[in-house]
């Protein structure tokens, strides 16, 4: 899959008919690979643990595809977990330390709304760390993913795309919704103005970060029909294939129409 932001197709759309149709398949899927992996189905025995990994731009659809991710799902089976800056007590520790009480262990899932990525990120172009420690991290990363998947995880990483113009229009359709305008910020504003300095910070984390243990996946979501499809889609396609690398074959699929 393309890992570089100027290689994206944002023109894949799809029609809110062929879009629930889709949907509603995926996450069928998704709840019974879900079951399987957490020992309720078939042999009962606990399958790997699920981390979802979801970055992407401000106003890109984080929040609607999390929400349409886990929808299928029982509550008691996946944490969603948001991460904002950090508080004064986290910002003591090395900055994978507040991670860990969320990671999912066997036969569990979790699904992060933003990660230890904001190391390479916001905290590399706000200078709130020193270039040594963000250049430093994403070795720290690859090798903590890698442990992780070592110990039992599949790891899915996502990244929301969409353009300028896209992400322009959000933040004015929020800033008009009096029940949305509370998502919208300065600081959205404020990252707005320095997108050049975040698309190249998002290319280097790309380039960087991308492994055959946690690879990455850059879903266009200048539709949010596409990309609510895309994600679950990706997700599924991912879990299967980890579930195989760990000597687990997934259960054969209904015959429905899933796969970006």
């Amino acid at each position: 899959m393309t890992k570089h932001l100027e290689d994206v197709d944002l023109t894949k759309t799809l029609s809110r008919t062929r879009s629930e149709e889709r949907l509603l398949s995926a996450q069928r899927r998704l709840l019974h690979l879900r079951l399987l992996t957490a020992g309720l189905l078939g042999d009962h025995q606990l399958g790997p643990g699920i981390l979802v990994v979801l970055e992407g731009w401000d106003a890109s659809g984080k929040g609607g595809s999390i929400r349409r991710l886990v929808a299928p799902l029982d509550p008691r089976h996946v944490t969603v977990a948001p991460f904002r800056t950090p508080t004064e007590r986290e910002a003591r520790h090395h900055f994978l330390w507040r991670f860990f009480p969320s990671l999912p262990g066997h036969g569990g899932m979790s699904v992060f709304d933003r990660t230890w990525y904001g190391r390479v990120l916001v905290e590399r172009i706000e200078d709130l760390v020193a270039p040594d420690a963000w250049e430093r991290a994403y070795g720290e990363i690859n090798s903590f993913e890698r442990s992780l998947v070592d110990e039992g995880v599949v790891i899915i990483k996502l990244f929301l795309h969409i353009s300028a113009d896209e992400q322009l229009r959000r933040f004015e359709d929020r800033q008009s919704d009096p029940l949305k305008n509370w998502k919208l910020t300065e600081d959205d504003w404020r990252n707005r103005s320095m997108r050049a300095a975040y698309h190249e910070a998002i290319d280097d984390m790309l380039d960087r970060t991308d492994t055959d243990a946690a690879p990455w996946h850059v879903i266009p979501a200048e539709s949010k029909h596409f990309a609510r499809v895309a994600v679950i889609e990706t997700v599924n396609r991912e879990l299967e294939r980890g579930l195989r690398r760990f000597g687990i074959e997934p259960p054969a699929s209904e015959g429905r129409d899933y796969g970006v």
